[in-house]
């Protein structure tokens, strides 16, 4: 008899102590206890001799909170954002809510030497991780020794895959098939947004009021169709994990 998994579900326990949730995450101690103080940060489970053990929904939610500062946001505007979310989401939840938010922000790269990368990182970052970080496009090398372009959305993502145990050619097959696909579904709904919606309004653009209105109603559809595409993709994996699990 087969039961469905529910992959949404963290059944991870916390393990981590408050220095290596800062190492992780790339942030300091202080940072951490200062979010703790704010309500930003869930408080830890207490284990033995009163230490407190932090989960991957703690990492995940300093990823959403750091995100959320990259787009501008004050902490008290971060505060009242997360109030808003539901207090059971899980580290996968939080990782969903971390993707969709940086799809608002426009592609950012940075240049860094070595040690910024590993504080990003929040580890140490030997040649063969460079390697695989430059492979998958989370970094390039340039001129400058030592020095790094990196790709800020992808760099925390390209961290967590340095330590899946999956074939490297393997990981960016699976890039590669997620490039072709949501290239193809973005080229869709931009044909269909052109000629469905854009088009109508194509004989009045001499209107700078409805040029205005068509302009703000793109600019505002980005997060929405991100968040119905991360949505869809997310039900579709789940169904198809369940198929794969009654088959094995």
């Amino acid at each position: 008899m087969t039961t469905d998994t529910d992959t949404d579900t963290n059944t991870e326990e916390p393990t981590l102590t408050v220095d290596e949730l800062a190492a992780r995450a790339g942030v300091t101690v202080r940072t951490i206890r200062f979010y703790s103080t704010k309500g930003l940060l869930p408080p830890p489970v207490i284990g033995p001799r009163r230490v407190g053990h932090y989960g991957q929904d703690h990492l995940s939610r300093l990823a959403l909170i750091e995100e959320l500062q990259h787009q501008g946001m004050t902490l008290a505007a971060i505060e009242r954002y997360l109030e808003q979310l539901p207090a059971d989401l899980s580290a996968h939840d939080l990782a969903i809510h971390r993707a969709v938010v940086a799809s608002w922000a426009p592609d950012s790269a940075e240049d860094t030497t070595h040690a910024e990368l590993e504080r990003r990182a929040g580890r140490a970052l030997d040649d063969e991780d460079l390697d695989r970080l430059a492979a998958m496009g989370v970094i390039a090398r340039t001129p400058a020794p030592g020095t790094y372009r990196v790709d800020l959305g992808l760099l925390r993502l390209g961290v967590q895959l340095l330590d899946v145990p999956i074939a490297h050619e393997t990981i960016l097959a699976a890039r590669t098939v997620l490039m072709e696909h949501t290239r193809e579904a973005a080229h869709e709904l931009s044909r269909l947004f052109r000629d469905e919606v854009w088009g109508p309004y194509r004989e009045r653009e001499s209107d700078p009021e409805h040029v205005a209105a068509m302009r703000s109603l793109s600019a505002h559809m980005q997060p929405m169709v991100v968040q119905a595409l991360v949505t869809a993709f997310q039900r579709s994996l789940k169904e198809e994990l369940r198929e794969w699990l009654k088959e094995s």
